[in-house]
């Protein structure tokens, strides 16, 4: 089993006797089916159904916690604030308190099961004062490139570089397909429009696995099919990518024999 300090993801924890309930109607993942023992994807929408936010939701016996990317905490924490209202919650930035540990690569042990593919391993929430002892139990850090080459390998997006916040809708990121999304939990912000992209089959661009022959491209670079743009690079890990790729286009490349390339590598989807 390895373990990796996951240095940029902090934790937003939504506490109080109405946590549960608060969180039910506003993110895509059931709330309150969350077991402790489950770290589970989940996303918090524009009211026109793009992801603003995505995170992992942790149960306790006090407080959901949400494992998010480091740099989104204080917006997130605002936002769910602006809907408090008068919900009996207490919303707060715990990042500097906690540290976010991923253990993967071996049999599923300690820690809430990342619910986002059977081999992702689970994530553990401890004090930021023993994180590094916490650590030394398992080996030592594998450290983020490590972590973000496993979770390519698996097919898993990552919020900001694999989709752009604000940008892509739930389906675009795979969360229909890798348990983010409850499709009969009820309502959620957005929910009617994921819910017709969902029932309508409406999806035309997706966050897929490609195999690359060259140098990786950066994220954001343009992937093309001859003169046609079919979408954009993600995250990479040696000769392993993730690309948001417009899915007719690129069957429509294959079946005329077509390469995809960006820059000067070709792309293989996977």
């Amino acid at each position: 089993m390895k373990a990796a300090h996951l240095t940029d993801r902090g934790v937003v924890r939504v506490g109080g006797p109405e946590a549960r309930g608060f969180l039910q109607g506003l993110v895509t993942g059931n709330v309150v089916t969350l077991g402790e023992g489950e770290a589970r994807w989940a996303a918090l929408l524009s009211p026109q159904g793009k992801i603003l936010f995505d995170f992992l939701m942790i149960a306790t016996p006090d407080a959901i916690l949400l494992d998010v990317t480091r740099d989104k905490v204080a917006d997130l924490a605002k936002r769910l604030t602006m809907y408090k209202l008068r919900a009996k919650v207490e919303i707060s930035d715990e990042s500097d308190h906690f540290g976010v540990i991923a253990l993967y690569g071996g049999a599923p042990g300690e820690g809430a099961r990342d619910s986002r593919h059977p081999d992702m391993g689970t994530r553990l929430i401890v004090p930021a004062a023993k994180v590094e002892a916490q650590i030394l139990t398992f080996g030592g850090d594998y450290g983020l490139d490590d972590y973000a080459a496993h979770r390519i390998a698996l097919g898993v997006p990552e919020g900001g570089v694999d989709f752009a916040y604000g940008d892509a809708f739930p389906h675009e990121a795979d969360m229909d397909q890798l348990n983010g999304v409850d499709f009969k939990k009820g309502c959620f912000v957005g929910q009617e429009v994921v819910a017709r992209m969902q029932y309508r089959g409406t999806t035309r661009n997706r966050v897929l696995k490609v195999m690359l022959e060259g140098a990786a491209p950066a994220p954001g670079a343009i992937v093309m099919a001859g003169d046609i743009r079919v979408g954009t690079m993600g995250s990479s890990a040696g000769a392993q990518g993730l690309a948001l790729l417009r899915v007719d286009r690129a069957e429509e490349a294959a079946q005329a024999g077509q390469a995809l390339v960006s820059g000067e590598t070709r792309l293989r989807v996977v």
